[in-house]
């Protein structure tokens, strides 16, 4: 009688070793890569963050601890780089503009609209910079905007009810005052400090929704 063959020979277990040394590998290099990545986004986030509105492979590489040819590969991707930066600067201002509307008297809500905007303003103002340099090339950081300017105008109609009675134009004036593009000339531009440049907000802001109200009321005397 012959002997009884095994389950398995020598030459398949030993390719099968060799198969999972290989995926063994390729997820290293995978884990490697991802970290690579996670350094590089990190680094990039910290030199906007600092002010470098533009930073330099080898600032990043130097910063991420990485090679400058593997930022230059990671960079290949700016959009998707793009993507990950943005959802971190989400993370700081969006939390802002979601919580809850204030109620009360219309001074008090202004005053609170107006504190909001200028925290996620502050928060978010070196990435705000940042993009809009390379707006032009991204399709990403162009929608990106454009969701913002969305988000704005939401914020600004459920803060102040109010805004919605007012005539189209001061509407459009409200959300133009409010932008963050306004409270970047008011802080770059003209010099002013945070708490000033708020003032301004708080201000122009009562000015525009309290005119037209104290209007309907003398015509209604």
């Amino acid at each position: 009688m012959g002997r009884a063959r095994s389950e398995g020979s020598p030459g398949k277990e030993r390719s099968e070793e060799r198969s999972e040394t290989k995926l063994d590998a390729n997820d290293g290099r995978l884990q490697r890569s991802v970290r690579s990545r996670q350094r590089i986004v990190e680094a990039l986030f910290e030199l906007i963050k600092e002010g470098e509105l533009v930073p330099t492979g080898e600032q990043v590489a130097a910063r991420a601890g990485v090679g400058l040819r593997t930022v230059f590969r990671h960079f290949e991707d700016m959009e998707t780089l793009y993507a990950e930066i943005q959802a971190r600067v989400e993370g700081l201002a969006h939390p802002i503009l979601a919580a809850g509307v204030v109620d009360g008297p219309l001074e008090e809500r202004v005053a609170a609209f107006a504190s909001q905007r200028a925290t996620a303003f502050e928060r978010a103002a070196p990435f705000k910079r940042a993009g809009d340099l390379q707006r032009w090339r991204s399709a990403f950081i162009q929608g990106s905007h454009e969701r913002t300017v969305r988000e704005l105008r939401a914020h600004l109609y459920r803060a102040l009810p109010e805004v919605d009675g007012l005539p189209p134009s001061l509407q459009q004036a409200l959300e133009l005052v409010t932008s963050f593009e306004a409270w970047e000339r008011l802080r770059a531009d003209q010099g002013l400090g945070r708490e000033r440049a708020q003032d301004v907000f708080h201000d122009a802001v009562l000015a525009l929704v309290r005119t037209p109200i104290a209007r309907i009321q003398e015509n209604q005397k």
